[in-house]
């Protein structure tokens, strides 16, 4: 490709570095599809002859084919996929397949490809949450009245149905396919084929036509920009980093609810591992390696915006780095998925050690509150200090539940309590009056099953 400009061969050291194709091979079919479009649009403006064009496209097609089958012959020399296509191109068809450069340079041709890759992933990545959503939902609807302790800073705070805690879940990847459906939307605004290395091109080129061609709204309206912005990849990382974060913490309960100290959930066989010295050991190695990979896939967003943060308009070689980052998080992302997929299709939750759990810790305390301040009118403030007096007086008498605590020592606190309200300290009648919109009580978690369900029809 250099022979212009240079006489001799680069050292072995700068091939080494400058070489991409054993990343950006990935991109063949994006590659194959910009270069079919931008024939079509040659042909059409009579750039190219139409029997050139029909030669790239059949070649195009053949080559497609080979890549498909296993036998492209890829090589380092030619740097990348872009070169890698268009020599082999050139090899099949001969003097036309020179002519497809035409109007374009691999500036313009990289990102258009990228864009296309990102765009595409993002979409996948999107199915895939909602694969597990629908998973989140079907085990739901099964446990939509099981009870289990709510925690905030991990202490007891109240009781909460197993049903309304996995559709939480639901709930955050909705808004994380829309960050990332968004993210596809966003690259797919501007076209950059046509921008050519950096400033345009003299060809009379219609880049509209292109644009539409390759699913984009409309041709980029600043080649510099166009060329050496990754603006995109940074949102589809930033938005696929917070979905990392949101599994990782639904594997990071996995892993408390499959401990012994929990005993909440355990795993099947096809997602636990042993211990090399100890039998009884099952190990939740799926659910701590998505808190891993989270981690990943954000370090390769941070490292993304570190490489473009520093560089001037248009392009720099610096770019090449961001495939091999975006792949690598798009790759992880996709595993940690299909993981939490498996995972919780297959858990099986302990009915009774969750409703024990819940009962601890005088869960129900906030009930008695609320009973204070709605059937005697006491402000809130004065029911909190008479309701931490009666768990006091729990604890003392080492009385698990309130519901357990005796009426006389109720009424040795504040004799205006009665058993109707003692009645309602049980964690059954607790979840079951929570049925404001959004609450956990099992009538209002079915109604959420129900419009989840009809979203996803």
């Amino acid at each position: 490709m250099w022979g212009g400009r240079f006489a001799a061969q680069p050292d072995d050291a700068m091939q080494a570095i400058n070489a991409s194709i054993d990343i950006d091979k990935r991109l063949w079919r994006e590659d194959i599809e910009g270069s079919k479009a931008h024939a079509d649009m040659l042909a059409t403006q009579g750039i190219i002859t139409n029997e050139d064009n029909a030669a790239i496209q059949a070649g195009l097609d053949e080559i497609a084919g080979e890549i498909v089958a296993g036998t492209f012959p890829f090589s380092a020399e030619l740097e990348d996929i872009h070169l890698n296509i268009e020599a082999r191109l050139t090899e099949r068809i001969g003097e036309a397949g020179k002519r497809l450069h035409t109007g374009r340079s691999r500036n313009d041709q990289v990102a258009t490809d990228f864009k296309l890759w990102t765009m595409r992933a993002s979409r996948e990545a999107a199915d895939g949450l909602r694969v597990l959503q629908r998973t989140l939902v079907k085990r739901a609807e099964g446990v939509a009245d099981w009870i289990m302790p709510g925690f905030t800073h991990l202490q007891t705070a109240q009781p909460v149905t197993l049903g309304h805690h996995l559709l939480a879940y639901v709930t955050m990847l909705e808004r994380d396919r829309v960050r990332i459906i968004g993210a596809a939307l966003e690259a797919a605004w501007e076209c950059p084929l046509g921008s050519a290395a950096l400033a345009g091109t003299s060809y009379k080129i219609d880049r509209d036509a292109t644009a539409h061609a390759l699913g984009f709204h409309a041709p980029a309206s600043n080649s510099l920009d166009a060329v050496g912005s990754r603006d995109f990849a940074l949102a589809a990382l930033a938005n696929l980093t917070i979905s990392a974060t949101n599994l990782s913490r639904l594997a990071e309960e996995i892993v408390l609810w499959t401990s012994p100290q929990f005993g909440f959930a355990t795993l099947s066989d096809a997602w636990s591992t042993g211990s090399s010295i100890m039998p009884q050991k099952r190990n939740p190695d799926a659910a701590e390696l998505i808190r891993a990979k989270a981690a990943r896939v954000s370090a390769d967003f941070a490292a993304l915006n570190a490489v473009i943060q520093k560089l001037p308009l248009a392009y720099a070689k610096d770019l090449q780095e961001d495939k091999a980052l975006t792949f690598a998080a798009f790759d992880a992302f996709a595993l940690s998925v299909t993981a939490m997929i498996g995972m919780i299709d297959t858990m099986r939750f302990n009915r009774s050690a969750m409703r024990e759990a819940a009962a601890r810790g005088y869960s129900t305390a906030t009930d008695l509150a609320d009973w204070l301040v709605r059937e005697l009118r006491v402000p809130f403030r004065e029911a909190h200090e008479i309701t931490g007096r009666v768990v006091r007086r729990a604890e003392e008498t080492s009385v698990a539940e309130l519901s357990l605590l005796p009426l006389s020592e109720y009424q040795a606190i504040d004799g205006r309590i009665t058993e109707a309200a003692r009645a309602l300290l049980t964690v059954e009648k607790s979840v079951e009056s929570r049925d404001s919109y959004g609450g956990t009580a099992p009538q209002r978690v079915r109604e959420q099953i129900e419009r989840w369900k009809e979203m996803f029809a």
